[in-house]
């Protein structure tokens, strides 16, 4: 669906930030967290993002929130820090954190942010949600997402970044869905609490992509999936580069979620799982009803009967 406006903090940061965002990215996960011992580390080279190739057509507004939607925990995360937007929970996994959007690119003499100058998707690489130092920093989800409780309008790809901890705090336990393809059917399900509403996503790919702004997928620069094509060259690549299949089904008009972490220091790449939001019908925790998964074609074989090849099969 295209959007009218693009609901971002301002358009003259936009091509500042964008510039920066692939930079932050890598930082956030080559820098001096506890990465995993699988790669050697080597010292960080800044990827930056490309800025778009063509200036937004429509007029840009600031995001200004609606007060009176906010939930109860809505209300109270925001009296912790005004940046959080949301909670995000794996059952099963160690992942049950607050989450921040990136304020964008913070001039120096913001006393909020300690004065400091930063990038955007930088700050929150190692701040804590009190503006204190904090080695692994805090989960945030790219300064471009838009969450807005107007489902038209919230991006189609809500992009969150964790750095990868050896001791499987953050998003230290998504190595997991590599490590052991068959973990996702012991932790399919994602929950997000945003400041509105709640929604469930269930895991569809887990792939190994570069972090370069020279990479062939800029997956950190695609939050809005806008058209049919924008969305289907996002999950095109997904599915080119996913280590496994877990037969979940997605097509266009579903919402994304993308939760990035790094892989290895050497190539300075990514790992990405990549879940989609539930449609009306699908039960959170239980894969039968979730469309595509072998648990939902053993549940409804009346749907997949064309997939029957042996003539025994009926």
């Amino acid at each position: 669906m295209e959007k009218k406006a693009k609901i971002i903090t301002a358009c003259a940061v936009l091509a500042l930030a964008a510039a920066g965002a692939g930079t932050a990215i890598h930082f956030m996960n080559n820098s001096t967290v506890e990465e995993v011992t699988e790669a050697p580390t080597s010292a960080p080279t800044e990827a930056p993002t490309e800025a778009p190739t063509e200036p937004p057509t429509d007029m840009v507004y600031d995001y200004v929130e609606e007060s009176a939607g906010i939930t109860p925990l809505g209300r109270s995360l925001l009296k912790i820090n005004k940046d959080i937007v949301g909670w995000i929970r794996i059952p099963g996994t160690a992942v049950d954190y607050p989450f921040t959007r990136d304020p964008g690119e913070i001039p120096a003499g913001n006393e909020y942010y300690g004065g400091g100058e930063f990038n955007a998707n930088f700050y929150y690489l190692d701040h804590d949600l009190d503006g204190s130092f904090k080695r692994e920093g805090t989960l945030f989800c790219d300064w471009r997402d838009n969450l807005t409780p107007v489902g038209w309008l919230q991006s189609e790809n809500l992009v969150i970044y964790g750095h990868n901890m050896a001791n499987g705090t953050m998003f230290g336990e998504l190595r997991r869905y590599r490590q052991d393809y068959s973990y996702w059917e012991r932790a399919p399900f994602v929950e997000v609490d945003t400041l509105y509403d709640h929604y469930d996503y269930v895991v569809s790919n887990a792939i190994i992509t570069g972090g370069n702004w020279y990479s062939d997928f800029l997956y950190w620069d695609m939050e809005e999936l806008d058209t049919e094509e924008q969305f289907n060259y996002y999950m095109d690549n997904v599915r080119r580069k996913q280590l496994y299949s877990t037969g979940v089904d997605v097509e266009y008009g579903d919402k994304i979620l993308t939760l990035s972490t790094c892989y290895s220091d050497e190539d300075n790449s990514r790992f990405l799982v990549i879940a989609r939001r539930l449609r009306p019908g699908e039960v959170c925790g239980d894969l039968a009803t979730v469309k595509g998964t072998p648990a939902y074609k053993e549940a409804h074989p009346e749907e997949y009967a064309e997939e029957k090849t042996d003539p025994a099969e009926g």
